[in-house]
């Protein structure tokens, strides 16, 4: 693949897509080697995409079992694909969850039945509304000691951390989507102080991103 960064593209099968997930992978990979757990466990990636992410990270812990999940079902293939081809079997088939449909959140027999909960590069072409769902998924979701992790870049407290995250938004906002741009940490936290979950954590990764690891209070 072209270390050339291509033309931007949300879409979850692009080739920008491609290109910021391999250069992302292995930092996010230290940080799930640090928060998740030690012993057996189960572990849901939400918006899942192409899957490249889940497939990369699952065979460095055995004794975890990986659920992939994504609003778009168009992706279910390419993420079985993936897991066939690279022999991953501790990672489920992967299910639709719609962070705006309240319906595909969750059952009843899945409370607190996950140790951690991932979602990467997501907010910056989402509206903030879906951290409603996601908190909300999160609180029913995970174990007591459970852990959510958020990747991405994020605007802190209504400013810019760095001026390279202030052209990305500008970018972003550039296209006329309305729900693309950066996402203030602060809209975050109420989002999840409103469903019994706080930000933990905040931790700097390359390119201007971030890290927020939230849990139950």
């Amino acid at each position: 693949m072209s270390t050339d960064k291509p033309p931007l593209n949300p879409h979850p099968l692009s080739e920008y897509v491609a290109w910021a997930g391999n250069r992302n992978r292995e930092p996010i990979l230290g940080v799930l080697k640090e928060k998740l757990p030690k012993e057996s466990g189960r572990v849901l990636e939400m918006a899942s995409g192409s899957g490249m992410h889940i497939n990369y990270f699952a065979p460095h812990f055995d004794h975890l079992h990986f659920h992939p999940s994504d609003r778009d079902v168009e992706v279910f293939d390419n993420i079985k694909n993936l897991t066939s081809e690279h022999g991953n079997d501790n990672i489920a088939d992967p299910v639709h969850l719609d962070l705006t449909d309240p319906e595909t959140w969750f059952n009843p027999g899945e409370k607190n039945s996950f140790d951690a909960i991932f979602c990467i590069n997501i907010f910056q072409v989402a509206p903030i509304s879906i951290a409603d769902g996601m908190m909300e998924c999160a609180s029913h979701l995970l174990s007591d000691n459970g852990v959510l992790l958020i990747y991405g870049p994020f605007k802190m407290e209504g400013g810019f951390t760095t001026d390279s995250n202030e052209e990305f938004h500008k970018t972003l906002a550039s296209y006329e989507v309305p729900e693309w741009g950066l996402k203030d940490v602060a809209d975050l936290k109420k989002a999840a102080a409103a469903h019994g979950m706080e930000l933990k954590e905040i931790i700097d990764m390359p390119a201007n991103n971030f890290s927020l690891i939230f849990g139950l209070k």
